[in-house]
């Protein structure tokens, strides 16, 4: 997938119908010439619907379609029936979207499974028709009730990757190439840092016809959490994953001290995210022999499963799928539940300079009032 065809983030302003007035039509006919009153009720507004589809994954479709709006309810009618409902606007947003209201940044409701519907924007009620409002002392009521007006609202769409396992690492551990190996992605690999600037997932085949998905995001450095590089912008995406698979070079000056800044990293940006189940693969063992690999696994991390491995000569490859199935087959790993944190939105604030500016440009207008007098006021 081209990097500029992944978007898992944008911003859309979504109407939803008014409700249609009730009507204040009287009966008539060649036999009746007061029937009094029948007028019916007005149509519903139509709703903005958010609805999961597994035919998308990412928000592209909706980056230059930023305007959604609903029908309108149409008017009651004579007889005592009913309006039209509005047209519901239904959106299709790939599993995983998440939306949060744009001017407050509060959580509003996540879509995580195919074909889930979900009311984003209620339509608003259509009016009563006079018919409702006949009383004994009022037979000839000639009001009806108004629609409800529409709801507008601006909402931010977040899409959040799922998968089954999220690899976690600096930049150049592995990451892509890894899963270039176990799967048929193709993500874009080099010797540079920061060749992957999207996630890129693939579906790992296993044994017997089973399979699980894994997902690689852009490496992270010390300081992600804070904004710094790209891991900001993508550690969303590995919230939702089962495992985390934490991947280190062997060729690292400190295996210990970088798996604590990634870790550090992760539970700085979402404390939940440590409680997860965590696996180490140490890459580019490929250049180590027996003797070395003995004498680094006394300098792994201690309390969490560690494997070797290189993708390019597959040492530790069969190892580590058959790791992960089994972590994945517990039940403690099978339930993912996240709570979705506000959003900080971000105001544009007019810095002091810029009001200091406008204030001396006030200041310097030229005074009109010792034009007084010279015809102008007569103008």
């Amino acid at each position: 997938m081209a990097s500029s065809n992944f978007v898992d983030y944008v911003k859309i302003y979504c109407r939803s119908g008014k409700g249609g007035p009730g009507s204040k039509h009287f009966h008539r006919d060649t036999l009746t010439a007061k029937g009094g009153p029948d007028g019916g009720d007005g149509g519903r507004g139509g709703h903005i619907i958010l609805r999961g589809s597994k035919n998308y994954w990412t928000l592209i479709h909706l980056k230059y379609a930023r305007h959604i709006f609903a029908g309108d309810g149409e008017t009651g009618s004579q007889s005592r029936s009913f309006g039209k409902d509005g047209e519901d606007k239904i959106i299709d947003v790939p599993c995983g979207t998440v939306v949060y209201d744009a001017e407050t940044g509060e959580f509003m409701c996540d879509i995580t499974k195919a074909d889930e519907e979900v009311v984003l924007i209620k339509g608003g009620r259509g009016g009563q028709g006079n018919w409702h409002f006949r009383t004994s002392t009022n037979q000839t009521p000639r009001y009806a009730q108004p629609g409800e007006p529409p709801i507008e609202k601006a909402v931010i769409l977040q899409l959040k990757v799922l998968a089954d396992v999220g690899l976690v690492g600096f930049p150049n551990a592995g990451k892509s190439t890894l899963l270039s190996v176990v799967s048929a992605a193709k993500p874009e690999i080099a010797n540079y840092p920061f060749t992957t600037l999207v996630p890129n997932l693939g579906i790992v085949e296993y044994h017997d016809s089973k399979s699980f998905i894994m997902a690689d995001i852009p490496g992270i450095i010390e300081g992600a959490a804070e904004g710094r590089g790209l891991g900001l912008r993508f550690l969303r995406h590995i919230e939702r994953n089962s495992i985390l698979l934490f991947m280190i070079p062997a060729d690292c000056n400190d295996i210990q001290h970088e798996y604590d800044i990634l870790l550090n990293e992760i539970q700085q940006y979402n404390p939940e995210l440590a409680d997860k189940q965590r696996i180490l693969a140490i890459t580019k063992c490929d250049m180590l022999d027996e003797e070395l690999i003995a004498e680094m696994k006394k300098l792994v991390p201690k309390g969490i499963q560690t494997v070797f491995i290189s993708s390019i000569s597959g040492l530790g490859i069969s190892e580590l799928k058959d790791l992960i199935w089994a972590e994945l087959n517990k039940e403690s790993n099978k339930v993912v539940e996240i709570t979705h944190r506000p959003m900080e939105i971000m105001y544009h604030e007019i810095e002091e300079e810029e009001i200091e500016e406008e204030e001396e440009e006030e200041e310097e207008e030229e005074d009109l009032s010792k034009y007084k007098g010279i015809g102008w006021d007569e103008l």
